[in-house]
């Protein structure tokens, strides 16, 4: 099954994707169905009113996450191409949910910075309430996973050793189109990444160094997570940063993001 949120009448509402466009399962977004008990079967059996695909208005699928977790340095190729060593514990910082922008919104690079970067990530999304999660709870408490593109702008990022301020800009981070449950994700899965239909990422997400149940037992160690909140897993190889010559996101690009089993994103990139 997968869901998306939908931008409707200026709010938000819940839909199941199905053959040609979307089932409205009324107001509300997927971050807040997951908080409801019994939330699968309801998603999977209720009625709603028809949204053609054309005329639908996708938001980012949890548009507003309680916790917005990112792990660097999570995938054995991006680890090699920039020159560092395995990590033995992941490596975490944080975004705000004012950088979420949906999976067909434009991207506006930010006007502070030249060196904006892809990185196609696959994001897991928490389904139930877990504190210091065992292997079997953390991979219980998994409602489902998304895509992410972690924008970088990474003059900013590497101005310290602490990454959050290059991590973090407003309105630069797709995240969507859909929450697929876990059923619909192979473990191989293929996640990729074109800029103007050039493939610059291209791997699998069993290239994880640690898996989403790792991540959920380790960040449940630290602190609640609540149905809704997301973890952002890494990226893969294939940066524009770590190319000879370095090469960044432009005006007019378009960037796509997808991973076999939940969807595809498409974003015009602009300059703000």
């Amino acid at each position: 099954m997968k869901l998306a949120t939908l931008r409707v009448d200026g709010g938000f509402h819940v839909a199941r994707v199905e053959d040609g466009g979307y089932a409205d399962l009324g107001p509300g977004d997927v971050g807040s169905l997951l908080a409801e008990p019994g939330w699968p079967e309801h998603a999977a059996t209720a009625v709603g009113e028809h949204v053609p695909t054309g005329s639908a208005d996708l938001a980012p699928v949890i548009p507003r996450p309680g916790k917005l977790v990112c792990v660097g340095l999570n995938y054995r190729t991006h680890i090699t191409e920039m020159g560092r060593d395995l990590p033995e514990y992941p490596t975490l910082f944080a975004k705000f949910p004012e950088v979420l922008i949906g999976p067909y919104d434009d991207l506006d690079l930010p006007p502070e910075s030249d060196t904006v970067d892809w990185e196609a990530e696959l994001v897991v999304v928490v389904g139930r309430r877990v504190r210091r999660a065992d292997a079997e709870s953390a991979k219980a408490a998994i409602g489902g996973y998304t895509v992410m593109n972690d924008v970088s702008l990474r003059d900013w990022q590497f101005r310290t050793r602490e990454w959050l301020q290059g991590k973090t800009w407003e309105a630069t981070t797709p995240l969507g189109p859909y929450l697929a449950t876990p059923d619909e994700l192979a473990p191989d899965a293929a996640i990729t990444c074109a800029v103007d239909g050039e493939v610059v990422q291209s791997s699998t997400i069993a290239d994880l160094l640690f898996s989403p149940a790792d991540l959920v037992g380790y960040v449940s160690t630290m602190v609640t997570l609540n149905p809704g909140d997301v973890i952002a897993t890494g990226t893969t190889g294939g940066v524009g940063h770590a190319r000879k010559p370095p090469r960044y996101l432009e005006k007019g690009q378009t960037l796509r993001t997808a991973i076999d089993g939940i969807g595809e994103m498409v974003n015009e990139v602009r300059r703000g």
